[in-house]
């Protein structure tokens, strides 16, 4: 299946649901995949969706701007975590969000095959929504909540940055196991938001340079330009008044609108996928297997396949 043209109403539609849902923890990606199917929309390709990322990434660095400027300083000063005194916040937290972002990297790129194909089945998505909902809600439960940013240990952003791994497995939301493993680690809740999307700087940036370059290498960014940038554009200015907005509701206010929010997402997705309402995506198999598939469909004695 080809991705279809996406028109500029079309664009600015899917920015403002990448931008709502991106650093929420309700999953981007489980909304990218089943909303657009409700209206009848097809999938608007990897291309479209590459630029599009970049404009959550622009708010979220431009959101963070002078706490990256210290944090990159810090870490330039101290040069390896050992040198780092106790007193030195921005070089601790500069230290914690480069190495917590290092598994998730790994993991990325030793999983990128099945994130693209199992991983993003939608009973997978479905299952993650409802699981890690469930999970959120013990966090919320066993953790102290007394943790403040400066009173975060290395340990304490290594377990949050194992846990962002987690992310890989569509549905699960990064912002959502990384707010989750931080109430596991007695952060409160503003302090677990906020190490969230710091440490979702380094991860997200990565992966969205990394899938417009794939996207440049394929040549498809053509007719997906235009309409990207818009996406991008809206993506972005929603997604800065959404971090601003969940870093001061996290002040006053528990996760469980978005648990309750999680849980009945799930659970709609696997009924509309039993009604058949929403299908899963066709799985892009490479040449040697469509050529084996083909092979193995021929009636004996056939004519040799061309390609």
């Amino acid at each position: 299946m080809h991705p279809a043209p996406v028109t500029y109403v079309h664009a600015v539609w899917l920015g403002l649901l990448q931008g709502l849902t991106e650093f929420l923890p309700v999953s981007s990606t489980a909304h990218m995949d089943v909303v657009p199917q409700l209206f009848h929309q097809r999938d608007p390709g990897a291309a479209f969706s590459a630029i599009a990322q970049l404009g959550p990434i622009i708010a979220i660095v431009l959101y963070f701007w002078s706490d990256i400027g210290r944090y990159i300083k810090g870490i330039i000063r101290t040069r390896t975590p050992r040198n780092v005194a106790a007193d030195d916040l921005d070089a601790r937290l500069g230290w914690y969000t480069l190495l917590g972002t290092i598994p998730i990297i790994i993991f990325g790129v030793l999983l990128e095959k099945k994130i693209d194909t199992s991983f993003r089945r939608l009973p997978v998505v479905a299952a993650s929504l409802i699981l890690l909902g469930l999970v959120l809600w013990v966090s919320e439960i066993i953790g102290k909540k007394r943790t403040k940013l400066d009173q975060m240990t290395m340990a304490d952003s290594q377990v949050v940055g194992w846990a962002q791994v987690l992310a890989l497995v569509p549905g699960a939301s990064r912002s959502g196991v990384t707010i989750t493993a931080g109430l596991f680690r007695n952060f409160d809740r503003e302090t677990a938001a906020r190490f969230s999307f710091l440490l979702s700087i380094p991860a997200i940036t990565a992966a969205g340079l990394y899938k417009l370059l794939k996207s440049l290498k394929a040549g498809g960014l053509a007719g997906a330009a235009g309409p990207g940038i818009v996406a991008a554009v809206v993506a972005g200015l929603l997604a800065y008044v959404v971090i601003r907005w969940f870093l001061g509701y996290m002040k006053e206010h528990n996760t469980g609108i978005f648990i309750a929010y999680r849980i009945l997402a799930g659970l709609a997705i696997l009924w509309l996928l039993h009604a058949g309402t929403i299908k899963e995506k066709p799985v892009k198999r490479n040449a040697a297997v469509i050529s084996a598939a083909r092979l193995a469909s021929r009636p004996p004695n056939s004519a040799p396949l061309r390609s």
